[in-house]
């Protein structure tokens, strides 16, 4: 027996979509082929034995993962393994050629876009609400060109001029995610160290903490501030970021950034504790009015103009 029609009818306005979104699709492709091989009853190793597949290949195309989505030839012959009807396949096959229209990140050179964050773009890209904690920087999707400059410049102190004006343009082009006409919720929650921190100058500190005022006036995004003096408040070590999909039968993606890689969970229990540590978070931070006055307070105290 094949999935509901309705199920894979949802997905038909995906098809629509003016800027190609390959990461969400290529996730929504492999979860409808693991709904499929559920109603058809068979576990992994059987429908990969059945095709010449390995069990790992068949999972990383259900997974999404990757940087190209699967061969049409192999969704083509899965999805007649587990007798899918027509409609349900042409519309499948229709998302599957969508996923490999490249994003507007993937035009950046590869050095720029490592495959993890290539991931990270993508799914924020797709997600209907990020959250996330900072402990030492402004999160990117709430940065100004010249605080991003400052943060580049540190990170990659030998970097090329022309190299950090890229790496500015590309942080610049996310950001724009935050005020397209279908923007995802944002919720962010930033140590006040922070906002203490000066990268650049005391201008574009100034600057940078302005745009975090005007930012907050937007209904999709949520700012709050763990003061200096909650000094039990229970902040992990490392920035998080924490992507929902809204109603898509996707997981909850936890995004955790080192130096030089990262890691993306999607176990339930592990994404389960990031949730309840944001919760946390958001709990011992100042509300959003209250961080809100102490965003403006901060700018003319630490960073007014002479």
């Amino acid at each position: 027996m094949s999935a509901e029609p309705h199920r894979i009818s949802r997905l038909e306005p995906y098809l629509d979509r003016s800027e190609p979104a390959p990461t969400l699709l290529k996730m929504l492709v492999g979860v409808q082929l693991a709904g499929f091989r559920e109603d058809a009853g068979m576990s992994q190793e059987q429908a990969a034995r059945e095709l010449g597949f390995s069990a790992a290949k068949l999972s990383r195309m259900e997974s999404g993962k990757g940087r190209r989505p699967p061969a049409e030839g192999d969704v083509r012959a899965l999805l007649q393994l587990y007798g899918t009807e027509e409609y349900e396949s042409s519309v499948l096959l229709r998302l599957l050629r969508r996923a490999g229209e490249p994003g507007w990140w993937q035009r950046y050179d590869k050095r720029l876009m490592p495959e993890w964050f290539d991931r990270l773009v993508g799914l924020q890209e797709a997600a209907a609400a990020i959250r996330t904690f900072e402990i030492q920087y402004v999160p990117g999707l709430l940065q100004t060109a010249a605080y991003t400059r400052a943060v580049v410049e540190r990170g990659l102190p030998t970097a090329s001029a022309g190299e950090v004006q890229r790496r500015v343009e590309l942080r610049m082009r996310r950001a724009e995610l935050v005020r397209r006409q279908d923007p995802p919720q944002l919720w962010a929650v930033i140590d006040e160290s922070v906002l203490l921190r000066v990268l650049g100058s005391r201008e574009v500190m100034r600057e940078q903490l302005a745009h975090l005022v005007e930012m907050t006036q937007r209904p999709n995004v949520t700012v709050q501030i763990i003061p200096l003096d909650v000094t039990n408040a229970s902040a992990p070590a490392i920035p998080i970021t924490y992507l929902r999909f809204g109603g898509l039968d996707l997981p909850d993606v936890v995004y955790l950034e080192h130096i030089r890689s990262a890691n993306f969970l999607e176990d339930r229990d592990e994404t389960e504790e990031y949730r309840i540590a944001l919760d946390r978070l958001a709990d011992e931070a100042l509300t959003p009015q209250e961080s809100l006055a102490l965003l403006r307070k901060t700018m003319e105290d630490r960073y007014s103009t002479p």
